[in-house]
């Protein structure tokens, strides 16, 4: 434990028996979490940011939408300006709509039972809660678990504020699948899992779909991966974003890192670009979600946007193994 972290335990402490009251109450009936017409799909984790939610939460919601479901995604939209609606300036809900269009519908609020009931009022019956493991006002019919397998308890294993647990490791006890990104095989993560629940465990990966360059999508990448480039992102997981170039063979000249959600000044941008020419650098890198909160200016040096998204290790067991758990559960009909 780092002196930091030393001096906020204690506070820990009031956090983790506020959380564990929290739960119990839900879990005896002292609180009742309020039920939406239709099946509800819960993505979330026990730590905070870069577990892969909103490329699950997308995932689900695709396939859900092609097999010709009607599909609301509920969200809080993190740091959006809008809410009740598709419109909100949240990054992540931007990237949701970039990806799925129209083939889904959002309510973005941080009252995600007030806005469900809005989208079933317009024939939505299959809803995906966005970062819901904690949102126990509302209930659900699954709990899909994201844990990176690369740093999967925070380091500390210590609850906010002195790590980044959300909740104890025994709060797995709840979920009925957990997925363990950024990994194939990672036993020393599943034997900790274990501890906590019998669960089925699914693995999945990062994978590149595609990268463009902002100023002109039509513009082919190719010869990229023999340049130098500069990577800088605001994403929760900001060190794995630059594993993951490397993986896909880009060389990394350097980079720079922002908080999650980060909204780019242009000072910021400038920075950036000063810092890439420090570097020698050609072209600049970052993620998809970042596009979304770059500063109204224009880059000098060239900017390439990853377009990313969640490959699953046995994805078709994976989605039997969601529909048995929801099939064996009472549905609540329209």
């Amino acid at each position: 434990m780092n002196f930091k972290d030393s001096l906020l335990w204690p506070l820990a402490l009031p956090y983790g028996a506020v959380s564990r009251l929290r739960t119990r109450a839900y879990r005896n009936g002292l609180l009742k979490a309020q039920r939406l017409p239709g099946r509800i799909i819960s993505v979330g984790n026990i730590t905070t940011g870069g577990t892969g939610k909103t490329p699950m939460v997308i995932w689900i919601a695709e396939r859900l939408a092609a097999e010709g479901k009607r599909v609301g995604i509920l969200t809080r939209g993190y740091r959006g300006e809008a809410s009740g609606s598709r419109e909100s300036t949240s990054d992540e809900v931007q990237l949701m709509k970039a990806r799925l269009g129209d083939r889904v519908a959002y309510g973005v609020d941080a009252n995600r039972f007030a806005r469900g009931q809005e989208l079933a009022r317009q024939g939505v019956n299959w809803f995906v809660l966005d970062d819901g493991f904690q949102h126990l006002q509302l209930a659900r019919d699954l709990d899909v678990v994201m844990i990176d397998a690369t740093n999967p308890f925070g380091g500390s294993h210590h609850l906010l504020p002195a790590g980044r647990l959300r909740e104890p490791k025994t709060a797995l006890a709840r979920a009925d699948v957990i997925v363990l990104t950024r990994s194939s095989h990672s036993p020393a993560v599943e034997a900790v899992v274990r501890r906590e629940t019998n669960a089925p465990i699914f693995y999945a990966s990062t994978n590149l779909d595609s990268i463009y360059f902002l100023k002109d999508p039509q513009i082919s990448p190719g010869g990229l991966l023999d340049k130098k480039v500069f990577a800088f992102c605001g994403v929760g997981n900001p060190s794995a974003f630059v594993a993951d170039l490397r993986s896909w063979g880009f060389h990394i000249a350097g980079h720079r890192f922002f908080a999650d959600h980060h909204r780019y000044t242009p000072r910021d941008l400038r920075e950036i670009e000063e810092a890439s020419r420090a570097a020698e650098a050609t072209a600049l890198v970052c993620t998809e979600k970042d596009k979304f909160n770059l500063a109204p200016a224009r880059l000098a040096a060239d900017l390439w946007i990853c377009a990313i998204s969640l490959r699953l290790d046995r994805e078709d067991d994976f989605w039997r193994t969601m529909m048995s758990v929801i099939d064996s559960r009472p549905a609540t009909s329209l």
